[in-house]
Protein backbone atom coordinates (compact mmCIF):
# COMPACT_ATOMS: atom_id res chain seq x y z
CA UNK A 1 0.00 0.00 0.00
CA UNK A 2 1.05 3.57 -0.62
CA UNK A 3 1.55 6.45 1.78
CA UNK A 4 -1.58 7.25 3.80
CA UNK A 5 -2.76 10.69 2.69
CA UNK A 6 -5.58 12.85 4.00
CA UNK A 7 -6.27 15.49 1.34
CA UNK A 8 -7.81 18.89 2.09
CA UNK A 9 -8.99 20.19 -1.29
CA UNK A 10 -11.14 22.81 -3.02
CA UNK A 11 -11.77 20.68 -6.06
CA UNK A 12 -11.29 22.71 -9.20
CA UNK A 13 -9.09 21.68 -12.12
CA UNK A 14 -5.68 21.39 -10.47
CA UNK A 15 -7.05 19.56 -7.41
CA UNK A 16 -8.79 17.18 -9.82
CA UNK A 17 -5.50 16.44 -11.58
CA UNK A 18 -3.95 15.66 -8.18
CA UNK A 19 -6.84 13.30 -7.34
CA UNK A 20 -6.58 11.52 -10.70
CA UNK A 21 -2.84 11.09 -10.14
CA UNK A 22 -3.48 9.73 -6.65
CA UNK A 23 -6.09 7.25 -7.88
CA UNK A 24 -3.66 5.82 -10.45
CA UNK A 25 -0.52 5.77 -8.29
CA UNK A 26 0.48 2.82 -6.13
CA UNK A 27 2.53 5.21 -3.99
CA UNK A 28 -0.54 7.04 -2.66
CA UNK A 29 -3.44 5.78 -0.57
CA UNK A 30 -6.05 8.52 -0.20
CA UNK A 31 -7.72 7.64 3.10
CA UNK A 32 -9.85 10.77 3.27
CA UNK A 33 -10.80 13.90 1.35
CA UNK A 34 -11.97 17.07 3.09
CA UNK A 35 -14.21 19.07 0.75
CA UNK A 36 -13.49 22.78 1.21
CA UNK A 37 -14.46 26.03 -0.47
CA UNK A 38 -11.84 27.78 -2.59
CA UNK A 39 -11.61 27.35 -6.33
CA UNK A 40 -15.32 26.55 -6.19
CA UNK A 41 -18.03 26.65 -3.49
CA UNK A 42 -17.91 23.74 -1.05
CA UNK A 43 -21.13 22.21 -2.41
CA UNK A 44 -19.67 22.13 -5.91
CA UNK A 45 -16.40 20.72 -4.61
CA UNK A 46 -18.26 17.90 -2.90
CA UNK A 47 -20.10 17.08 -6.10
CA UNK A 48 -16.85 17.06 -8.07
CA UNK A 49 -15.28 14.69 -5.53
CA UNK A 50 -18.31 12.41 -5.90
CA UNK A 51 -17.90 12.46 -9.68
CA UNK A 52 -14.20 11.61 -9.45
CA UNK A 53 -14.55 8.83 -6.88
CA UNK A 54 -17.09 7.13 -9.15
CA UNK A 55 -14.99 7.60 -12.28
CA UNK A 56 -11.60 6.53 -10.92
CA UNK A 57 -10.40 3.59 -8.78
CA UNK A 58 -10.53 5.08 -5.29
CA UNK A 59 -10.89 2.74 -2.36
CA UNK A 60 -14.49 2.35 -1.14
CA UNK A 61 -13.05 3.05 2.33
CA UNK A 62 -11.98 6.57 1.33
CA UNK A 63 -13.89 8.96 3.59
CA UNK A 64 -15.27 12.22 2.22
CA UNK A 65 -15.84 14.92 4.85
CA UNK A 66 -17.36 18.37 4.58
CA UNK A 67 -14.85 21.06 5.49
CA UNK A 68 -15.01 24.83 5.70
CA UNK A 69 -17.49 26.90 3.71
CA UNK A 70 -16.06 30.35 4.48
CA UNK A 71 -12.69 31.75 5.59
CA UNK A 72 -11.74 32.80 9.11
CA UNK A 73 -11.60 36.40 7.90
CA UNK A 74 -15.42 36.39 7.82
CA UNK A 75 -15.42 37.54 4.21
CA UNK A 76 -17.46 35.91 1.49
CA UNK A 77 -15.10 33.79 -0.61
CA UNK A 78 -14.37 34.74 -4.22
CA UNK A 79 -14.62 31.99 -6.83
CA UNK A 80 -12.92 31.77 -10.21
CA UNK A 81 -15.08 30.25 -12.98
CA UNK A 82 -12.84 31.87 -15.60
CA UNK A 83 -9.98 29.68 -14.31
CA UNK A 84 -11.75 26.45 -13.43
CA UNK A 85 -14.98 26.56 -15.44
CA UNK A 86 -18.56 27.07 -14.33
CA UNK A 87 -18.62 23.62 -12.70
CA UNK A 88 -15.01 23.64 -11.56
CA UNK A 89 -14.05 21.00 -14.13
CA UNK A 90 -13.12 23.03 -17.19
CA UNK A 91 -15.21 22.06 -20.21
CA UNK A 92 -16.85 19.19 -18.30
CA UNK A 93 -20.28 19.18 -16.74
CA UNK A 94 -20.94 16.29 -14.34
CA UNK A 95 -24.24 14.40 -14.79
CA UNK A 96 -27.24 16.40 -13.61
CA UNK A 97 -28.57 13.50 -11.55
CA UNK A 98 -25.29 13.09 -9.69
CA UNK A 99 -25.99 13.39 -5.99
CA UNK A 100 -23.25 13.11 -3.35
CA UNK A 101 -23.59 10.13 -1.07
CA UNK A 102 -21.47 8.42 1.52
CA UNK A 103 -20.00 11.66 2.80
CA UNK A 104 -19.91 12.93 6.36
CA UNK A 105 -21.08 16.33 7.58
CA UNK A 106 -19.30 15.58 10.86
CA UNK A 107 -15.90 17.30 10.71
CA UNK A 108 -14.91 15.19 13.73
CA UNK A 109 -14.33 12.33 11.27
CA UNK A 110 -10.95 13.96 10.60
CA UNK A 111 -10.04 13.14 14.19
CA UNK A 112 -10.94 9.49 13.60
CA UNK A 113 -8.68 9.33 10.55
CA UNK A 114 -5.74 10.87 12.45
CA UNK A 115 -6.22 8.44 15.33
CA UNK A 116 -6.51 5.48 12.98
CA UNK A 117 -3.27 6.31 11.18
CA UNK A 118 -1.39 7.92 14.07
CA UNK A 119 2.29 8.35 13.28
CA UNK A 120 1.98 7.45 9.60
CA UNK A 121 -0.53 9.94 8.19
CA UNK A 122 0.46 12.64 5.72
CA UNK A 123 -1.83 15.64 5.29
CA UNK A 124 -1.74 17.38 1.91
CA UNK A 125 -3.57 20.72 1.71
CA UNK A 126 -4.12 22.00 -1.83
CA UNK A 127 -6.74 24.69 -1.13
CA UNK A 128 -7.46 27.37 1.42
CA UNK A 129 -6.11 26.50 4.87
CA UNK A 130 -9.30 27.14 6.85
CA UNK A 131 -10.15 23.54 7.71
CA UNK A 132 -6.53 22.63 8.45
CA UNK A 133 -6.17 25.64 10.74
CA UNK A 134 -9.34 24.58 12.54
CA UNK A 135 -7.67 21.27 13.38
CA UNK A 136 -4.75 23.09 15.02
CA UNK A 137 -7.19 25.24 17.03
CA UNK A 138 -9.50 22.41 18.12
CA UNK A 139 -7.11 19.45 18.38
CA UNK A 140 -3.62 20.87 18.69
CA UNK A 141 -2.18 17.93 20.66
CA UNK A 142 -3.74 15.43 18.28
CA UNK A 143 -2.02 17.10 15.33
CA UNK A 144 1.31 15.99 16.81
CA UNK A 145 0.32 12.49 15.70
CA UNK A 146 0.31 13.58 12.04
CA UNK A 147 3.59 12.51 10.49
CA UNK A 148 3.91 15.43 8.06
CA UNK A 149 1.93 18.23 6.41
CA UNK A 150 2.35 19.53 2.86
CA UNK A 151 0.72 22.79 1.80
CA UNK A 152 0.42 24.28 -1.66
CA UNK A 153 0.61 28.01 -1.16
CA UNK A 154 2.60 31.18 -1.03
CA UNK A 155 4.76 33.12 -3.44
CA UNK A 156 8.33 33.66 -2.29
CA UNK A 157 10.48 36.08 -4.32
CA UNK A 158 8.08 35.89 -7.30
CA UNK A 159 4.85 37.73 -8.19
CA UNK A 160 1.63 36.42 -6.72
CA UNK A 161 -1.35 35.23 -8.73
CA UNK A 162 -4.03 37.21 -6.85
CA UNK A 163 -2.13 40.37 -5.94
CA UNK A 164 1.36 41.51 -6.81
CA UNK A 165 2.75 39.59 -3.82
CA UNK A 166 0.18 36.99 -2.70
CA UNK A 167 -0.92 33.56 -3.89
CA UNK A 168 -4.57 32.46 -3.93
CA UNK A 169 -4.61 29.90 -1.10
CA UNK A 170 -2.93 32.22 1.38
CA UNK A 171 -4.77 35.30 0.14
CA UNK A 172 -8.13 33.52 0.50
CA UNK A 173 -7.65 33.04 4.24
CA UNK A 174 -4.42 34.57 5.58
CA UNK A 175 -5.60 34.15 9.18
CA UNK A 176 -5.80 30.39 8.69
CA UNK A 177 -2.36 30.34 7.06
CA UNK A 178 -0.91 32.26 9.99
CA UNK A 179 -2.40 29.75 12.45
CA UNK A 180 -0.89 26.83 10.54
CA UNK A 181 2.52 28.55 10.49
CA UNK A 182 2.23 29.14 14.23
CA UNK A 183 1.39 25.58 15.28
CA UNK A 184 2.52 23.11 12.61
CA UNK A 185 5.67 21.21 13.59
CA UNK A 186 6.24 19.22 10.43
CA UNK A 187 5.21 21.56 7.63
CA UNK A 188 6.51 21.69 4.06
CA UNK A 189 5.36 24.54 1.81
CA UNK A 190 5.26 24.01 -1.95
CA UNK A 191 4.94 27.59 -3.23
CA UNK A 192 3.87 29.17 -6.48
CA UNK A 193 7.44 29.85 -7.52
CA UNK A 194 7.95 26.07 -7.78
CA UNK A 195 4.51 24.88 -8.89
CA UNK A 196 4.23 27.37 -11.74
CA UNK A 197 7.02 25.42 -13.46
CA UNK A 198 5.20 22.06 -13.24
CA UNK A 199 4.00 22.48 -16.81
CA UNK A 200 1.94 19.91 -18.68
CA UNK A 201 1.94 20.77 -22.38
CA UNK A 202 -0.95 20.18 -24.80
CA UNK A 203 1.14 17.46 -26.44
CA UNK A 204 1.52 15.68 -23.10
CA UNK A 205 -2.22 16.02 -22.52
CA UNK A 206 -3.06 14.53 -25.91
CA UNK A 207 -0.77 11.56 -25.32
CA UNK A 208 -2.17 10.91 -21.85
CA UNK A 209 -5.71 11.14 -23.20
CA UNK A 210 -4.90 8.64 -25.96
CA UNK A 211 -3.96 6.02 -23.36
CA UNK A 212 -7.34 6.23 -21.66
CA UNK A 213 -6.40 5.85 -17.98
CA UNK A 214 -6.75 9.51 -17.03
CA UNK A 215 -10.02 9.70 -19.03
CA UNK A 216 -11.06 13.33 -18.50
CA UNK A 217 -7.69 15.06 -18.48
CA UNK A 218 -8.07 16.75 -21.88
CA UNK A 219 -11.23 18.83 -21.23
CA UNK A 220 -9.74 19.81 -17.88
CA UNK A 221 -6.29 20.93 -18.98
CA UNK A 222 -7.37 22.33 -22.36
CA UNK A 223 -9.59 24.76 -20.45
CA UNK A 224 -6.85 25.50 -17.91
CA UNK A 225 -4.32 26.12 -20.66
CA UNK A 226 -6.61 28.56 -22.43
CA UNK A 227 -6.88 30.61 -19.25
CA UNK A 228 -3.12 30.65 -18.69
CA UNK A 229 -2.50 31.40 -22.35
CA UNK A 230 -4.71 34.49 -22.17
CA UNK A 231 -2.84 35.67 -19.08
CA UNK A 232 0.62 34.81 -20.37
CA UNK A 233 0.87 34.26 -24.17
CA UNK A 234 4.38 32.80 -23.82
CA UNK A 235 3.34 29.92 -21.55
CA UNK A 236 3.66 26.48 -23.16
CA UNK A 237 1.26 24.48 -21.00
CA UNK A 238 -0.75 24.22 -17.80
CA UNK A 239 0.91 24.34 -14.36
CA UNK A 240 -0.41 21.51 -12.19
CA UNK A 241 0.17 23.17 -8.81
CA UNK A 242 -1.68 20.65 -6.66
CA UNK A 243 -0.41 17.51 -8.38
CA UNK A 244 3.16 18.72 -7.77
CA UNK A 245 2.35 19.22 -4.08
CA UNK A 246 1.05 15.66 -3.82
CA UNK A 247 4.12 14.38 -5.66
CA UNK A 248 6.33 16.24 -3.17
CA UNK A 249 4.71 14.30 -0.34
CA UNK A 250 5.80 10.98 -1.86
CA UNK A 251 9.01 11.96 -3.64
CA UNK A 252 11.12 14.46 -1.68
CA UNK A 253 14.20 13.65 -3.74
CA UNK A 254 12.71 15.52 -6.70
CA UNK A 255 12.96 18.83 -4.79
CA UNK A 256 15.45 21.13 -3.13
CA UNK A 257 14.39 22.74 0.14
CA UNK A 258 15.36 25.40 2.63
CA UNK A 259 14.09 25.78 6.20
CA UNK A 260 13.19 29.24 7.47
CA UNK A 261 10.78 31.17 9.67
CA UNK A 262 7.73 32.14 7.62
CA UNK A 263 5.51 35.14 8.27
CA UNK A 264 2.03 35.92 6.95
CA UNK A 265 0.53 39.33 6.26
CA UNK A 266 -3.13 39.35 7.35
CA UNK A 267 -3.77 42.99 6.53
CA UNK A 268 -6.07 44.09 3.73
CA UNK A 269 -4.92 45.46 0.41
CA UNK A 270 -2.20 44.35 -1.94
CA UNK A 271 -0.13 42.63 0.79
CA UNK A 272 -3.01 40.51 2.13
CA UNK A 273 -1.79 36.91 2.15
CA UNK A 274 1.84 37.76 1.43
CA UNK A 275 4.17 35.01 2.67
CA UNK A 276 7.61 36.12 3.82
CA UNK A 277 10.56 33.82 4.53
CA UNK A 278 13.26 35.20 6.81
CA UNK A 279 16.50 34.30 5.03
CA UNK A 280 18.85 35.98 7.49
CA UNK A 281 21.54 33.64 8.86
CA UNK A 282 20.39 34.34 12.43
CA UNK A 283 16.80 35.56 12.29
CA UNK A 284 15.28 37.07 15.41
CA UNK A 285 12.73 34.52 16.62
CA UNK A 286 10.45 34.30 19.62
CA UNK A 287 9.69 31.04 21.39
CA UNK A 288 6.35 30.85 19.56
CA UNK A 289 7.84 30.92 16.07
CA UNK A 290 8.82 27.89 14.04
CA UNK A 291 10.93 27.18 11.01
CA UNK A 292 9.23 25.54 8.06
CA UNK A 293 10.59 23.75 5.03
CA UNK A 294 10.06 25.55 1.72
CA UNK A 295 10.59 24.04 -1.72
CA UNK A 296 12.93 26.16 -3.81
CA UNK A 297 13.10 24.13 -7.02
CA UNK A 298 12.41 20.70 -8.49
CA UNK A 299 13.78 18.43 -11.18
CA UNK A 300 11.44 18.86 -14.14
CA UNK A 301 12.69 15.82 -16.10
CA UNK A 302 11.99 13.62 -13.06
CA UNK A 303 8.55 15.22 -12.72
CA UNK A 304 7.86 14.63 -16.40
CA UNK A 305 8.76 10.93 -16.26
CA UNK A 306 6.83 10.36 -13.05
CA UNK A 307 3.71 12.27 -14.09
CA UNK A 308 3.55 10.75 -17.56
CA UNK A 309 4.18 7.22 -16.29
CA UNK A 310 1.43 7.41 -13.67
CA UNK A 311 -1.11 9.07 -15.95
CA UNK A 312 -0.52 6.72 -18.90
CA UNK A 313 0.33 3.47 -17.14
CA UNK A 314 3.49 3.24 -19.23
CA UNK A 315 7.15 3.63 -18.31
CA UNK A 316 8.09 6.96 -19.88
Amino acid sequence: MGKKVLLFADVGIDDTIALIYASLSKEVDIVGIVADYGNVPRKMGLRNITYLTRLFPFSPDTKVILGAEKPMTGENPVFYPEIHGEQGLGYLTPPEDLSPNGYSENFYEVVSIINKYAGELTIVNTGRLTSLASMYILFNDLMDQVNEVYVMGGAFWVPGNVTAVSEANFNGDPIAAKIVFRYAKNLTIIPLNVTEHAIVTPQMVDYIQSKGKAKIIKPLLDFYYQFYKRRNPSIVGSPVHDALTLIAAINNSMFSFGTYPVYMDINSGVTKGQSIADLRPSPSMTNSERRHRIAFSFDYPLFYHDFMSIMTGETV
